[in-house]
């Protein structure tokens, strides 16, 4: 494929906010904040700072908390439009033979993405789980190899995958931090919290095997701005969950893993939320949907690219800290292959103080570019001849 050279490119933009978060390892040791799990960890999304931990990378069966992994396979392969919402699957002897959570489907019977989806998102659904990855990656196994190759992907070095439905295997663990990194990859896919946040639904509505969805993480129903994501429980786990909260700009990510009880597990990502959100806010510098570049591609159509961020640029602040200037530079790539999908990455969003980097975020492309034809190349060439440019 033709290659067009890009640039590296600092824009600065000055922003009169507030002092960094320079108390963060301090503050991270407050082991009140967690009573019960064995290992926590609090994370803000947008800006991916780490407000507290405690044993964060210690090894432990994530069990169904795996399935966070999973639904972001099944948003990954919905955003490529390798599957859509609409399409009806078949379901496997295999799957339906899942054990654990379950919504219970029969083999040879036939469901929408949208509602297996469902059934992964709210009833934590091992059948369904199994289902979308057979149908994604033809097999269980092949989608499991997906889930470790993505895993490696995100820099996870603590987590191995053996199942999409974290039924117990042995080498199959993960972290509170690689679980809080994998949610924090998942929520940027805006439509997940459509489903992690439903409390409770039905599948076949209407219909004699009629299945009523009750939502396994009782905190959406009772703890403000709840909108995910997934729990988990074996014998081996103990009580587990990947909870996920958004308030004005700021989205906290919540990871217990060890707890004794539901109440416990419930009564700890409480504390942790509560803290989040009780000492620090967010300030939002840029949107998702921000322009902050435009780059031309001599032989891209079209031939102006809008380059965004990824996700709002947010930094946090202690509600109690003192205002400090902050600037944006931007860093583009050298050069990409044509053609580019829409949110192919293009470089970075580098936020800075007077201290340094304080946060980062991918530069994306706003939408598809195509290799312009040969007309389209000639015209473009005529234009610029014609106006007095160098093409």
């Amino acid at each position: 494929m033709r290659k067009f050279i890009g640039l590296t490119l600092a824009l600065t933009l000055t922003f009169t906010l507030f002092q960094p978060l320079q108390s963060f390892a301090e503050e991270k040791g407050s082991s009140e904040l967690v009573r019960s799990a064995k290992t926590a960890i609090l994370m803000e999304k947008n800006s991916g700072m780490t407000l507290y931990e405690k044993d964060s990378n210690k090894k432990l069966p994530p069990a169904s908390m795996t399935k966070v992994m999973t639904l972001l396979l099944i948003m990954e392969a919905l955003e490529k439009e390798n599957l859509k919402l609409d399409e009806m699957v078949r379901i496997s002897e295999h799957a339906a033979s899942m054990g654990g959570s379950q919504i219970f489907l029969e083999a040879g019977e036939e469901m929408a993405v949208k509602d297996l989806l469902k059934g992964v998102a709210v009833a934590s659904g091992n059948d369904a789980s199994v289902a979308l990855a057979e149908r994604i990656a033809g097999t269980e196994k092949a989608f499991v190899e997906q889930m470790n190759e993505k895993a490696k992907s995100l820099g996870l070095k603590n987590t191995h995958f053996e199942n999409p439905t974290g039924l117990p295997a042995d080498g199959h663990y993960s972290t509170a931090h690689d679980m809080a990194v994998m949610a924090r990859e998942l929520l940027l896919h805006d439509a997940i919290t459509e489903y992690t946040k439903i409390y409770d639904d039905y599948l076949r509505k209407g219909q004699e095997n009629e299945f009523w969805l009750v939502n396994t993480n009782k905190l959406i129903k009772t703890y403000p701005g709840m909108d995910g994501l997934k729990t988990g429980f074996t014998s081996e786990a103990k009580y587990c969950l990947t909870a996920s909260a958004k308030r004005d700009d700021m989205h906290m990510i919540a990871v217990v893993m060890g707890a004794e009880t539901p109440k416990d597990r419930n009564a700890d990502v409480t504390s942790l939320l509560d803290y989040g959100f009780g000492q620090y806010e967010g300030v939002k510098l840029h949107s998702k949907g921000d322009t902050l570049k435009t780059i031309k591609i001599t032989r891209g159509n079209p031939g102006d690219v809008k380059l965004s961020p990824e996700k709002d640029v947010v930094i946090l602040k202690k509600k109690s800290q003192k205002e400090v200037q902050y600037e944006t530079e931007l860093k583009v790539a050298n050069s990409k292959e044509l053609p580019m999908d829409k949110g192919t990455h293009m470089g970075w969003v580098i936020i800075k103080n007077n201290e340094g980097e304080v946060a980062k975020v991918r530069l994306e492309t706003s939408g598809k570019v195509n290799k312009a034809g040969f007309f389209e190349l000639w015209q473009r060439s005529w234009r610029n001849l014609t106006s007095g440019q160098k093409f």
